[in-house]
């Protein structure tokens, strides 16, 4: 069993409007950008990042908006909800801020124990609030009071049609099985970075997602290092996994596997983080590009669609 992971670092999805996506996150959402890039494979494409004041791990949620790109088709097989962690006592006040803003789907439960609010994104992207014990510091520029501010990701949920290849996986990664509630088997990495749960949903009757604006594209796992990024991969060849080779992002290294219910799976590193080209005061203010990228600047400023 692995030790190296110690939750979440990012979940990247697909918009199918920059504007939106980006007035969604920093101005409903309250969290800060981080960072204005664009696809490593596709540069007439953003990558936007939206996080806490420095990106942490945990706390980021990134997009790629492909322009007018059709809505993705929820199923198995995917991400179907990504959570994040607020304070308790805070859903009244968020529910009553995203009324105002007519976020669709507002609704509440509770799961495990923890109060909820679910709502969905711009293109149907499955979100909720939860309330819990967070003490990491949250980012508050863009107007969201610190008593109800996002602290980071609280878990990510995993719908799958047969969740125990999955779950073993999850086992050899590090996490733990902690507690079961109807369909929903929770996981957690013992002393984590506070964004350690994945919920798998077993739903055998439902069919497979189909891809598109507001699907999650691939999760990311957070590890320390480059070197625990290298006994991760090592180990995960071991088992059979077709692992890619490690890929410089920039702000972090990165490999990707498909897992057996056909989420894709990623293994990120903290290091080196978002202030490699921009001091922290300025995270986000300016289109950085990849350096294969960086003579076409003139024409993806042209291009891009702007988000301001």
């Amino acid at each position: 069993m692995l030790n190296q992971i110690k939750g979440l670092h990012h979940v990247t999805s697909l918009a199918s409007s920059a504007k939106r996506n980006n007035a969604f996150f920093t101005e409903a959402l309250g969290l800060r950008r981080v960072k204005k890039t664009v696809n490593f494979d596709a540069p007439d494409v953003y990558h936007l990042y939206y996080g806490d004041e420095t990106g942490s791990p945990g706390s980021v949620m990134t997009y790629f908006p492909f322009p007018n790109a059709g809505r993705g088709r929820p199923g198995t097989g995917e991400v179907g909800t990504t959570s994040f962690s607020v304070p308790k006592g805070s859903l009244k006040a968020w529910a009553d801020r995203l009324s105002q803003r007519g976020t669709p789907d507002l609704r509440q439960d509770t799961r495990f124990g923890q109060d909820r609010l679910l709502f969905t994104g711009p293109d149907g992207d499955a979100f909720a609030l939860v309330e819990s014990e967070d003490e990491r510091e949250p980012w508050t520029g863009n107007g969201v009071s610190e008593d109800m501010a996002i602290r980071g990701f609280h878990s990510a949920d995993m719908r799958l049609r047969d969740a125990g290849a999955s779950a073993e996986l999850l086992k050899f990664m590090g996490y733990e099985e902690i507690d079961r509630e109807d369909n929903v088997t929770r996981f957690a990495v013992p002393e984590g970075n506070d964004a350690n749960i994945i919920d798998i949903e077993t739903l055998p009757g439902v069919g497979f997602a189909a891809q598109g604006a507001g699907s999650v594209h691939h999760i990311a796992f957070a590890v320390e290092n480059r070197a625990r990024q290298l006994e991760v991969r090592e180990a995960l060849l071991d088992t059979g996994y077709q692992v890619t080779p490690v890929i410089d992002r920039d702000y972090f290294w990165a490999i990707y596997f498909r897992t057996p219910g056909g989420v894709l799976f990623e293994v990120a590193t903290n290091e080196p983080g978002f202030d490699t080209d921009e001091d922290t005061a300025h995270l986000g203010e300016s289109l950085k590009l990849p350096s294969q990228h960086a003579h076409l600047r003139d024409r993806l400023e042209r291009y891009l669609e702007p988000i301001e």
